[in-house]
C-alpha cells in the first residue's frame, strides 16, 4: 500500500471538493435524466441499461415491493414502530429478516437455473431437480406459493414481459423456457399446479437480465424496502405501542409441563442464605 488512500478501492464513486461522480458519469448528468433503476443497475453493473433492459428491470422491482403484514418482514417493522423506532431502526430490523427462507428465495432461483442451462438446457431440468432436492432441499425456490393458489397474479404479467423482451431481442427467453419447465416438472410429478411465485418469476428477469444471483437478493431487499417503509410510516401515523404479533386477548399454545412446586430443599438452601433459618450450633 502506497497511500493511506489506497486503503478502500472503488470504481463506482469519484467524489473530490465540487465534484461527484458515479461509474464516470458527474451527478448533475444523471439527475433528472437517469431512473431510479437505471441508476440501481448503474452502481451495480457498472453501466447504463439499454431503455427495454431497463423497463423490464423496473417491472420486477415494482412486483415485489410488499405482501401485506402477514409477510414477517414487514410485520417486524410494524411492531418495530409500536416499540419506539424510529422509520430507519425499523427498516434495519426487517431487512435482516429477508434471510435464506423469507427472502433468499429469489437468489437460489437463479442459482437453480443456471445450473438446469449449464446442464444443457430445459432437458436436463428433472435431473437437476432431483440433485437440488437431495443436496440443497425439498424446496424449489420460486415455486408454490403457501397463500396464492392456484396462481401468484404476479408471475404470468412478469413472464408475459419477459416474452415480449425475447420477441424484441432484449433478452434471450431460455431462462423463462427454464422457468417453464420447472413448473411443468413440478406439476406433473405432484399431479397437481404447482406454479411460479414472484420469486421465481423475478429470478427469470434478473437471469435474463444477467444479474448474478447473490444480487437478486439484494435486488429483492431493495424492492421490498419500498413497502416496509410504507408500512413503519403506516404504523407510525396510526400510532400504537409495544404491538406484539397478536392481538393480547390471544395467546400462544403451551406444551410444557403442568405447575409443580419448586422442591422444599431448595427453598431451605435459600432461606438459609437469606439468614431466615440459623444453623443448628
Amino acid at each position: 500500500m502506497s497511500d493511506v488512500s489506497d486503503w478502500w478501492r472503488t470504481s463506482i464513486i469519484e467524489m473530490e471538493p465540487g465534484k461527484i461522480s458515479f461509474r464516470g458519469y458527474p451527478v448533475q448528468d444523471l439527475i433528472g435524466q437517469v431512473s431510479f433503476p437505471e441508476m440501481i443497475w448503474l452502481m451495480t453493473r457498472g453501466e447504463l441499461p439499454g431503455h427495454d433492459e431497463a423497463a423490464l428491470f423496473e417491472a420486477a422491482l415494482v412486483a415485489a415491493v410488499d405482501h401485506g403484514p402477514q409477510a414477517p418482514s414487514i410485520a417486524a417493522a410494524r411492531m418495530a414502530v409500536t416499540c419506539g423506532l424510529p422509520l430507519n431502526g425499523a427498516m434495519a430490523s426487517a431487512v435482516n429478516f429477508l434471510d435464506d427462507v423469507h427472502g433468499g428465495a429469489g437468489e437460489q432461483a437463479v442459482e437453480l437455473y443456471h445450473m438446469i442451462d449449464d446442464a444443457g438446457g430445459p432437458e436436463k431440468t428433472a435431473d437437476i431437480l432431483d440433485r437440488w432436492q437431495a443436496e440443497r432441499s425439498r424446496f424449489v425456490p420460486g415455486f408454490g406459493h403457501r397463500f396464492h393458489k392456484p396462481v401468484d397474479p404476479r408471475a404470468p404479467r412478469l413472464l408475459g414481459l419477459v416474452d415480449e423482451a425475447a420477441a424484441a431481442g432484449t433478452v434471450s427467453g431460455r431462462f423463462a423456457t427454464i422457468g417453464r419447465a420447472i413448473e411443468k416438472t413440478l406439476t406433473e410429478a405432484k399431479s397437481k399446479p404447482v406454479p411460479m411465485n414472484i420469486d421465481g418469476a423475478t429470478a427469470v428477469i434478473y437471469a435474463e437480465l444477467g444479474f448474478p444471483a447473490p444480487l437478486a437478493r439484494g435486488l429483492f431487499c431493495l424492492s421490498r424496502s419500498v413497502g416496509i417503509l410504507s408500512h413503519a410510516w403506516e404504523q407510525m401515523c396510526q400510532g400504537g405501542r409495544n404491538k406484539g404479533p397478536t392481538p393480547p386477548a390471544y395467546r400462544w399454545t403451551f406444551d410444557g409441563m403442568a405447575p409443580r412446586e419448586v422442591p422444599a430443599s431448595y427453598r431451605s438452601q435459600k432461606l438459609r442464605q437469606n439468614g431466615q433459618i440459623r444453623e443448628d450450633s
